[in-house]
C-alpha cells in the first residue's frame, strides 16, 4: 500500500486557481506550511480564493495571468519556483466554447489555446528545474470528454484528448528523472463551466469531492484518476467500440439531446 503523503510543507502552483476544480484543490491543500501559487482570469474570485486559503494557514501567491501568454507564464513561474521550488504543479485552466454544434473557428482556436497551450506554458519552464532536483509531482487536468470526440464540443474533446496523450507520454518519459505525472479525467463536475450546460449530467458531483478524489489519486501517485468509475467505463467503452456503433451511439445520444 502507498502511503498518503502530508499536505502540509509544500510548494504548489495551481491554474485555473480562481473557480472551479482548481478553487477546491487550492482549498483542499490550504494547510499551516503549505504555499500556493495559484492563477486565475478573473481578479476578484481570485483574490477570494487566496483570502480562503490564507484563512486555513497557507501562504498564498496570486496572479491575473492568462495561460496562453508563454512569456508572462514563464516570468511568473520561474520567479514562484526561484523562491520555493515547486513540488506539485496542477495544470487546470480550462474552458470550453458553450457554442456546441455552432463552434467557429475562432472560439475552437481559443479552446484549444487555453486547454493545451496553457498546459505546455505551465509545465514546460519547469520541466528543467524539476529534473536537476530529481523529484516533483505534475498534474494534468484532462477530462473523461478525452476518451471520444462528441459533436456538442469538438475543440474541448480534442484539447483534453491532447492533454490526456501528452500526460501518459510524459509520465514514462519523465520517471527516470523523479518526475511523477498524473492524468485527471473528470466526468460531470459542478462548475461555472458545467453551468452552461442545458441537458443532463449524469453522475454529476461536486468540485469539493472531485477535489478529494484527485487529492488522493495524486498522493498515491496514480497515471490515470478517472471518476465517475460508471461514467469512466462508458467512456473508455465507447473508445474501444469499432466506429460505425460507435458514431451511431453518439448519434443517438446527441439526438437525445435535442
Amino acid at each position: 500500500m502507498v502511503a498518503i503523503m502530508n499536505p502540509s510543507n509544500r510548494s504548489i502552483l495551481i491554474t485555473g486557481g480562481s473557480s472551479g476544480i482548481g478553487e477546491a484543490l487550492a482549498r483542499r491543500y490550504a494547510a499551516a506550511g503549505t504555499r500556493l501559487a495559484l492563477t486565475g482570469r478573473d481578479a476578484e474570485r481570485l483574490a477570494a480564493v487566496a483570502e480562503a486559503c490564507r484563512a486555513r494557514g497557507s501562504t498564498v501567491e496570486g496572479a491575473v495571468l492568462d495561460v496562453t501568454d508563454r512569456a508572462a507564464m514563464r516570468a511568473w513561474i520561474e520567479h514562484q519556483d526561484d523562491a520555493h521550488p515547486f513540488d506539485l504543479v496542477i495544470a487546470n485552466a480550462g474552458i470550453s466554447s458553450g457554442m456546441g454544434r455552432n463552434e467557429d473557428e475562432t472560439a475552437a482556436r481559443r479552446v484549444l489555446a487555453i486547454n493545451l497551450d496553457g498546459v505546455v506554458n505551465t509545465v514546460y519552464p519547469l520541466l528543467p528545474r524539476l529534473k536537476a532536483r530529481g523529484a516533483g509531482q505534475i498534474a494534468l487536468i484532462s477530462s473523461i470528454a478525452a476518451f471520444r470526440g462528441l459533436p456538442t464540443a469538438p475543440a474541448y474533446c480534442a484539447s483534453k484528448a491532447a492533454v490526456k496523450a501528452l500526460g501518459e507520454a510524459w509520465r514514462i518519459l519523465l520517471a527516470p528523472s523523479g518526475i511523477r505525472v498524473s492524468v485527471v479525467c473528470p466526468g460531470y463536475v459542478t462548475t461555472r463551466l458545467t453551468a452552461k450546460n442545458r441537458f443532463a449530467m449524469p453522475l454529476i458531483m461536486s468540485q469539493e469531492r472531485a477535489a478529494a478524489i484527485i487529492a488522493e489519486g495524486l498522493a498515491r501517485n496514480r497515471g490515470r484518476i478517472a471518476f465517475p468509475w460508471p461514467t469512466f467505463f462508458a467512456s473508455w467503452l465507447m473508445a474501444a467500440t469499432p466506429w460505425r456503433l460507435s458514431d451511431a451511439l453518439v448519434r443517438r445520444i446527441d439526438a437525445g439531446r435535442g
